[in-house]
């Protein structure tokens, strides 16, 4: 379903993952704008990589990956009806086959994900959606393999994932030699446990302490939180 933020609008018709609250809170929470460069792996309809360009400056430049051939088509839509496509470069690509011909050099600020997080239960026969929310096609060993090879020495990633995939995750971290610099754990309503976890990912030489915290979406009476309302004001029309 379309959607219209502050300054762009969003197709995702034919998208496998439509727009979310998941990837509005990460655009708007990580730490983006100070990056000369960001790649953004599985770009879906391009929210995430047009909420870097609404927030960095002019000069930045902004790689978008996506594999699905109509998700594809719904970004080059959106990123050329958008006021920075001269920012952008989108490739209908994975990031695995990116990984092999990318030259060695070719290294980000910062990395932006909202990858998918399920790899069991049942899924959707609509292939599209089913690749978007499962790991049959980026299981987090490849997503983080390939944040390890094109993040920058003091570069900085931003990933979003379920509270319940924490152990698998940190676990696939621990292996590819990088290391969390935030955890903020996200609750929908004021009270409930977190259901989702915001992570900001950086080389393992880096000895900081992690920063924790928490916020939640909505409050008791499901209103916007002052948090997210600061977070998502320049985005959500109705802020």
């Amino acid at each position: 379903m379309p959607f219209t933020f502050k300054q762009f609008h969003i197709d995702d018709s034919h998208c496998g993952m439509l727009v979310s609250t998941d990837a509005v809170l990460l655009g708007a929470w990580a730490q983006l704008s100070t990056a000369n460069t960001i790649l953004d792996i599985g770009s879906g309809s391009g929210v995430l990589t047009l909420m870097a360009a609404q927030r960095t400056k002019a000069s930045t430049t902004i790689t978008a990956i996506e594999l699905d051939a109509k998700a594809y088509e719904d970004s080059q839509k959106n990123i050329a009806n958008s006021p920075w496509p001269q920012k952008i470069t989108l490739l209908n690509t994975s990031i695995q086959q990116y990984c092999l011909t990318a030259p060695a050099h070719n290294q980000f600020d910062h990395i932006i994900c909202n990858p998918p997080f399920f790899n069991h239960g049942p899924q959707t026969t609509h292939t599209a959606r089913a690749n978007a929310r499962h790991t049959n096609t980026l299981t987090f060993k490849e997503l983080l393999n390939a944040i390890k090879q094109c993040l920058a020495p003091l570069g900085l990633a931003s990933i979003i994932i379920p509270h319940t995939s924490e152990a698998e995750f940190m676990q696939a971290l621990s292996q590819a030699g990088l290391q969390v610099s935030h955890n903020i754990a996200v609750s929908s309503v004021q009270g409930k446990p977190p259901n989702r976890l915001l992570l900001a990912l950086t080389h393992a030489n880096h000895n900081k302490a992690v920063i924790t915290g928490s916020l939640y979406i909505r409050d008791k009476q499901g209103q916007y939180s002052a948090e997210m309302i600061n977070l998502c004001q320049e985005f959500y029309l109705k802020l």
